[in-house]
């Protein structure tokens, strides 16, 4: 593990038992100074009186309490180099944990994910791994935001339009505005409308179509998104992400 994954690792500990139902919420130190003022905002209370309720009425929301922050906590705001948006959690069980289009090891890899990685070892001609676990990105500054962070079992985009959205749209907006240099990487549309909120000039954008095997021939095989992210990040002398995942 290199020191900078130490330091994040350290930072974060602390902080992995609160959630967005917590009386206090608990952020990485970094992020705090930024989002923390969200959650006294009416559209944060209205989120949280929805899902207190959810769990009242005995669904089943993923991910766990404690995991639901969980992009935030590995990739401190001042180590994000690259953006990963994606939709909404995974809605079975033991798949969401916090990072999108990850899973833990242990599960099954996933068919956008599996085709991730096939674009992985096209692009940069790393093995594919046998296990779904992004978190090694997380800990080299590749922050992967779902626009959602929670979902009901079985239930895709069950929580959209609950209060999520404007939310993680803070979230770029203020890395937008502060950071420099950063890559955004918008798979499909849902993602790219994110793209309104991110100047061109002061970051990269990287399209294309979404993983899913719906679309993946469309445009995402043979898109690069990884070299390319690397190459922008050497030039502008910033340490490169190793995508490889043993």
């Amino acid at each position: 593990m290199s020191a900078q994954s130490s330091r994040a690792d350290t930072q974060v500990r602390p902080y992995r038992e609160h959630s967005l139902e917590d009386n206090q919420i608990k952020l990485e130190p970094s992020w705090k100074k930024y989002l923390l003022p969200e959650f006294s905002k009416p559209y944060m209370q209205d989120l949280k009186n929805f899902l207190l309720n959810q769990k009242n009425l005995g669904k089943k929301i993923y991910p766990k309490n404690s995991e639901i922050f969980k992009a935030f906590e590995l990739t401190p705001f001042d180590q994000v180099k690259i953006i990963i948006i994606g939709q909404d959690p995974y809605h079975q069980a033991n798949q969401a944990h916090g990072l999108c289009f990850s899973v833990q090891q242990g599960v099954d890899i996933p068919p956008s994910l599996q085709n991730i990685y096939k674009e992985l070892e096209q692009d940069l001609n790393f093995k594919i791994p046998d296990h779904g676990s992004l978190e090694s990105w997380a800990r080299q500054g590749v922050l992967l935001l779902n626009s959602v962070l929670t979902v009901e079992d079985s239930k895709a985009a069950a929580h959209q339009n609950k209060g999520w959205e404007i939310f993680t749209d803070k979230v770029i907006e203020i890395l937008n505005q502060e950071k420099q240099n950063l890559v955004f990487i918008l798979w499909g549309a849902y993602a790219q409308k994110k793209g309104a909120l991110i100047n061109k000039e002061k970051h990269l954008i990287i399209k294309s179509v979404h993983p899913s095997p719906l679309s993946a021939y469309r445009g995402f095989f043979g898109s690069r998104p990884f070299s390319r992210a690397n190459n922008y990040l050497k030039y502008h002398g910033i340490l490169e992400i190793n995508w490889a995942l043993s």
